[in-house]
C-alpha cells in the first residue's frame, strides 16, 4: 500500500493541470488480458490498457507480479484527450508448469486512479498440446448403394480441443457443397445415401494451434447387388417333331453387380416341355380311269395328293398329277386319214441313219476326251505346281523356276519330307498374348521354321507365306542365305528369341562424325549412353582424321551369339579402319547388367573381317591388348584398333540380373471412345529406350509415368503385365485382357529390341476426361514394379513427361580443350610428375590406385605415357559429372601421404604437386609458369 500511495502522490504532483473530469472517474479498461495458450516453449504476452490510470499492476494466481517484470508505456488518446496507460507481462511455459493449484494459471490487472482501483477480468494461461493417438479411428465399410454411411472419429486429447475435418482421397470434404454429406458436432461423418462416387479412402484430420494429426485411413466401398433383367421370350421348341424343350433366359444386369456386390440369386434359365406336331408327307390317290381317245389320238388320267394330304410342314407328293398316252399304238390320222398308206420302209431307213450317226459321234467324242485328259495330266505334273524338294532343307536352297498354272493348284510336297504345312502369320509388333494359340507361335520349337515364298505366290500378289517345318540342323543352310532364312531358326535352336517390331524394321544407323587433330576431342551419340574420347596427342601434329562412330541397328550381333549369351548394350563401330593413333581412344557403352562376377561372365567381342565375332577379353580378366572398366550402368573401354565392338553376357547362375526399363504410353484414338495404353519392357540402356521413343513419337503417344527399372532374373520365369484399379463405372476393358504375359526367352533374349503389349480401354461417356489406374509388371518368383497412370485423355489437356533429360542435346562432337574436363596444362603437369620414376613411390601406379583404376596394370605399363591413359579413362568415366572433386581429392591424398612420409623433402617435388591439386583444377592456368623441380621433366604431348 505504501508503494501504491507513493505512486499516486507522485503521479498527482506530476499532473497539476489534469482536467477536472479525470479527477472524478475510476480507471476504465480499454483492453483486458485475454485467455492464451503456450505453444511449445514460446512465452505469451498479456496486455492491459486503462484510462485514466496512475498505475497498473498484474496479479497472477493471487500474487502480485514483480514490478521489474512489467513493461509499461503511456500515451495520449487523440479522441478523448485522456492519458492511456498500457502494461504488458510475459508468461513462460516454466511458470505455468511450476504452478500447482486447483484451477488453471490465471492473471488479472489492477489499475489505480485518484478515486480508487479497478480490476480486469481473469485471463487463463494454459499449455497447448495435441496427443498423437486418436481415441477412435474410423473403420472401413462396405455399404450397399443408397445405404447410409456412418464413419466415427474421436480426435486425440488436446488443449485447445482439436477441430475435426474429413478428407476423401486426400481432398477436403465440405458438407456445404454436398447436401448428402453431414459432418456432425460429434466429429462423425454421415453420408445419407451412398453413391458409387462415395467409394474412396477417408481420413479424419484433427488440428489445433499446436499440430495436425491424421487418423488411420478407412476404405469405403459402395457396392451394387446384382438384379435380374426381364425374361426373354420363350424359344421355339428344340425338336421339329415330338416332345421337346423350350427355354427362356435372363441376365444379372439390372443392375450388374459392382465392387463385390452379390450376384443375383435364382436361375438364369428356365425350361418347359413342348410338343411339336410331326410333319405328315402327302400321298397320291389312285389314278382315275383313262379318258376316251381324243381326235389327237391321246387319252388322259389324273390323281390327287390326298392319301394323306400334307400337313404340319409335310412334303408335297413327288411326281405328276396327270398322265397322257397315245391310244392307237402309234397309228394316228394325218389330215383325217389313216397312216396305213405311209410306207414303213422309208421310216426304217431314216431311223437307221440317225442311229449310226449318233454312235460315230459318240466314239469320236470319247477319243478326244481321253487324249485331252492325258495331255492335261502330263502338263499338270511337269509345270503346274510349286515343287519343294527335301534337298532344299538338307543341303541348301536350290534355284527353282516356278511356272504358274491355275490359282487353285495346291503346293505339291515331296513325300519324304512330311512337313507341317501352315500359313504364316505376320506380326508387325512384339505381341503380348491374349490366348494360347498366339502364344504357341512364339514358344521355342524343337524344329526349324523355314519361310519359302514361291514365285507362283508372288506372281499372284499373295502376301502370305507358306511355312515348312523340318527337323534339319541350322548348319545346313548356305552361309549367304543364312541371314534371310535361318535367323529365326538359329535363335530358336539356341534359346534366343527376338520379336521384331517396327523398331528393328528400320535399319537406319545412328552415326556421328568429327574431324580430330592433335588436340583431340569427343564424339557423342545423344541419349544413347555411347561416346568416344580421342585424347590430346593421339593424332600426330599437322595431321587430322575424320573419325566416325556408329550404333548398328538390326540383328547382326544376335545371329552369331551362342549358348545363353545375350547382348548387354548396343553394338558400336568406330573408324575409319585405317586409323593410326599414338595412344588408345576411350569408348563408353551403356549396359543393362547388374554387374556381379559370381553371376555373370561378361565378354567384350569384336567383329572380324568376315563378319564373325571373336572374343577380345573377359571383363574380369587381365589383358594388355585392351582395357575394360565396368561401372554400374556403363562400360569404359580403352581400344587400340578401330572396328565393331559389343558387350556380351552369359549368366552363370539363376541369380544373374539384367535391368529392364518399364514405360507406359497412351494415346486416344481419333474420333472414338477408345484409349490405348502401351506398356514397354526394354533393356535398361538409353539407346534401347530411344527406339521406343521414336516409335511413340510417330504414333502420337504420350509418356504417362516416369520410366521405372525392374531387375529381371535369369530364373526362367515369365514376365506378367496386368492392369489394375480401372474405374469400372467409367471405363470398360475387354474380358481376359487385363493380364498379359511375356515368356522368359522373349524378355531375356530381347537383345535391345523393345517388347510391348497394349491394353485397350473404352469409356462409357464422352464426359469422362480422366483415366487413373495402375500397371503391375512382375516376374514370376521375382521383382514387381508398379506404374501409376493418371492422365487427361483429351488431347488438348495432355502434358507430356519428357522422354530424356537431354532431349534438346544436339552436340555430337567437340574438339580441342573444351572437350575435356582437365585443363591441358594440368594434364601435362600430372603426366610429367607421375610418369617419371620417383624414389618415394610417387608414380602412375599410385595415381591409378587413388583413382580406383588399380586393376589390369599391365595394360598401362606398356603405354608410352601410363598417366595420360589413366587420365583419359578418368575423363571417359566422369564425362557426365561436371566437377573434378574425385581427381582433386585423389591428388590431395597423395600429397598428404608423401608430406608425412618425408617431411624434410616437403619443399621439393611435393611443392609442385600441391600446386597442381590446390589451384590448377579450377582452371586458373597459373601453374604453367611456376618453376619447380619436377617441371624439368619432359612434358607428355602424345
Amino acid at each position: 500500500k505504501k508503494g501504491g500511495t507513493k505512486a499516486v502522490c507522485a503521479t498527482g504532483d506530476a499532473q497539476p493541470d489534469a482536467p477536472p473530469s479525470v479527477q472524478g472517474t475510476l480507471p476504465h479498461f480499454i483492453q483486458e488480458p485475454e485467455d492464451a495458450y503456450i505453444v511449445k516453449s514460446n512465452p505469451i504476452k498479456l496486455r492491459c490498457r486503462a484510462a485514466p490510470a496512475l498505475q497498473i499492476f498484474f496479479k497472477c494466481n493471487g500474487e502480485w507480479v514483480h514490478q521489474n517484470e512489467h513493461f509499461s508505456q503511456e500515451y495520449k488518446d487523440l479522441n478523448t484527450g485522456l492519458k492511456v496507460r498500457e502494461v504488458m507481462i510475459n508468461v513462460s511455459r516454466q511458470q505455468v508448469e511450476d504452478f500447482h493449484g486447483p484451477e488453471d494459471y490465471w492473471c488479472l490487472c489492477v489499475a489505480w486512479s485518484h478515486l480508487g482501483t479497478s480490476k480486469s477480468r481473469k485471463a487463463t494461461v494454459r499449455i497447448a498440446y495435441l496427443r498423437k493417438n486418436f481415441e477412435q479411428d474410423p473403420q472401413g465399410k462396405e455399404v450397399p448403394i443408397n445405404g447410409m454411411i456412418v464413419l466415427h472419429c474421436r480426435p486425440p486429447e488436446g488443449v485447445p480441443v482439436a477441430e475435426v475435418e474429413w478428407l476423401k482421397n486426400e481432398e477436403l470434404l465440405s458438407s456445404q457443397a454436398d447436401d448428402n454429406i453431414d459432418t456432425r458436432a460429434d466429429h462423425n461423418l454421415i453420408i445419407n445415401e451412398a453413391r458409387l462416387s462415395d467409394s474412396g479412402n477417408y481420413t479424419c484430420l484433427a488440428s489445433n494451434i499446436v499440430a495436425k494429426r491424421r487418423s488411420a485411413t478407412a476404405t469405403v466401398i459402395v457396392f451394387v447387388n446384382g438384379g435380374w433383367s426381364l425374361w426373354t421370350e420363350w424359344s421355339a421348341c428344340n425338336v421339329p417333331c415330338g416332345r421337346g424343350v423350350q427355354k427362356r433366359s435372363r441376365t444379372c444386369t439390372n443392375p450388374a453387380p459392382l465392387n463385390g456386390g452379390a450376384f443375383c440369386e435364382g436361375m438364369s434359365v428356365q425350361k418347359i416341355t413342348c410338343n411339336a406336331l410331326c410333319p405328315i408327307d402327302g400321298g397320291w390317290d389312285e389314278w382315275t380311269v383313262w379318258t376316251v381317245c381324243s381326235s389327237q389320238c391321246e387319252r388322259q388320267r389324273s390323281r390327287e395328293c390326298n392319301s394323306p394330304a400334307p400337313r404340319h410342314r409335310g412334303k408335297m407328293c413327288e411326281g405328276n398329277s396327270e398322265a397322257t398316252e397315245n391310244c392307237t399304238d402309234g397309228l394316228c390320222t394325218q389330215n383325217r386319214k389313216l397312216l396305213h398308206d405311209v410306207k414303213p420302209q422309208s421310216m426304217d431307213g431314216s431311223n437307221d441313219v440317225a442311229l449310226y450317226s449318233g454312235l460315230g459321234a459318240g466314239i469320236i467324242a470319247v477319243a478326244i476326251l481321253v487324249v485331252a485328259v492325258m495331255l492335261y495330266r502330263k502338263n499338270h505334273s511337269e509345270y503346274g505346281v510349286d515343287v519343294i524338294d527335301s534337298s532344299a532343307l538338307a543341303g541348301g536352297f536350290q534355284s527353282f523356276n516356278f511356272k504358274t498354272t491355275r490359282q487353285g493348284n495346291p503346293l505339291l510336297l515331296n513325300s519324304s519330307m512330311q512337313p507341317d504345312l501352315t500359313v504364316g502369320r505376320t506380326y508387325s509388333t512384339p505381341l503380348c498374348f491374349q490366348d494360347g494359340a498366339d502364344k504357341e507361335l512364339f514358344d521355342p520349337l524343337p524344329d526349324i521354321k523355314v519361310k519359302v515364298q514361291s514365285s507362283f505366290m508372288v506372281s499372284l500378289g499373295v502376301a502370305e507365306r507358306a511355312e515348312f517345318h523340318a527337323k534339319a540342323p541350322a548348319e545346313t543352310f548356305p552361309r549367304d542365305l543364312s541371314r534371310d532364312y535361318s535367323s529365326t531358326a538359329d535363335r530358336r535352336k539356341k534359346g534366343l528369341l527376338t520379336l521384331n517390331g517396327p523398331f528393328s524394321a528400320s535399319k537406319e544407323l545412328l552415326r556421328t562424325t568429327g574431324v580430330f587433330g592433335h588436340p583431340g576431342g569427343r564424339l557423342v551419340v545423344p541419349n544413347t549412353g555411347v561416346g568416344l574420347l580421342v585424347p590430346h596427342g593421339a593424332v600426330a601434329e599437322n595431321m587430322s582424321w575424320e573419325m566416325y562412330m556408329v550404333i548398328n541397328q538390326g540383328e547382326t550381333s544376335v545371329q552369331t551369339l551362342e549358348g545363353c549369351e545375350i547382348l548387354l548394350g548396343p553394338e558400336v563401330t568406330y573408324g575409319p579402319p585405317g586409323l593410326d593413333l599414338f595412344c588408345p581412344v576411350a569408348m563408353t557403352i551403356a549396359h543393362c547388367a547388374e554387374v556381379d562376377a559370381e553371376n555373370w561372365n561378361i565378354q567384350l567381342k569384336r567383329k572380324t573381317q568376315d563378319s564373325k565375332w571373336e572374343d577380345v577379353m573377359a571383363v574380369e580378366e587381365e589383358s594388355t591388348s585392351c582395357y575394360c572398366l565396368m561401372d554400374s550402368t556403363s562400360c569404359h573401354l580403352l581400344l587400340d584398333q578401330p572396328g565393331s565392338y559389343a558387350l556380351v553376357g552369359e549368366p552363370l547362375t539363376q541369380a544373374a540380373v539384367k535391368r529392364l526399363k518399364l514405360a507406359v504410353f497412351g494415346s486416344m484414338e481419333a474420333g472414338s471412345m477408345s484409349y490405348s495404353l502401351r506398356v514397354y519392357c526394354v533393356d535398361d540402356t538409353p539407346h534401347a529406350f530411344q527406339g521406343v521413343v521414336a516409335a511413340e513419337k510417330s504414333r502420337g503417344g504420350q509418356l504417362l509415368e516416369e520410366p521405372k527399372m525392374l531387375p529381371f532374373r535369369a530364373n526362367t520365369f515369365s514376365l506378367q503385365v496386368s492392369i489394375q484399379d480401372v474405374p469400372q463405372f467409367l471405363w470398360s476393358i475387354k474380358p481376359f485382357t487385363t493380364c498379359q504375359e511375356f515368356s522368359f526367352p522373349q524378355v531375356w533374349c530381347s537383345n535391345q529390341q523393345p517388347l510391348h503389349c497394349a491394353f485397350s480401354l473404352e469409356r462409357y461417356s464422352p464426359a469422362t476426361a480422366q483415366l487413373s489406374c495402375k500397371i503391375s509388371v512382375r516376374q514370376v518368383k521375382g521383382h514387381e514394379q508398379i506404374l501409376q497412370v493418371y492422365t487427361a485423355v483429351a488431347e488438348t489437356e495432355k502434358e507430356s513427361v519428357p522422354f530424356f533429360m537431354q532431349t534438346d542435346c544436339t552436340i555430337t562432337s567437340q574438339t580441342g580443350p573444351k572437350a575435356f574436363k582437365i585443363p591441358l596444362s594440368i594434364r601435362q603437369r600430372i603426366c610429367a610428375t607421375f610418369d617419371t620414376a620417383n624414389a618415394k613411390g610417387k608414380d602412375w601406379q599410385l595415381l591409378a590406385q587413388k583413382l580406383h583404376l588399380d586393376r589390369n596394370l599391365g595394360y598401362f605399363a606398356k603405354q608410352q605415357s601410363p598417366s595420360a591413359v589413366i587420365l583419359s579413362l578418368w575423363e571417359a568415366r566422369h564425362q557426365d559429372t561436371a566437377d573434378l572433386d574425385s581427381l582433386a581429392s585423389a591428388l590431395e591424398e597423395i600429397g598428404k601421404i608423401h608430406s608425412k612420409s618425408s617431411p624434410k623433402d616437403q619443399d621439393e617435388p611435393e611443392s609442385d604437386f600441391n600446386h597442381i591439386q590446390a589451384g590448377s583444377l579450377c582452371g586458373t592456368g597459373k601453374l604453367t609458369n611456376q618453376k619447380t623441380e619436377d617441371s624439368a621433366a619432359p612434358e607428355y604431348t602424345g
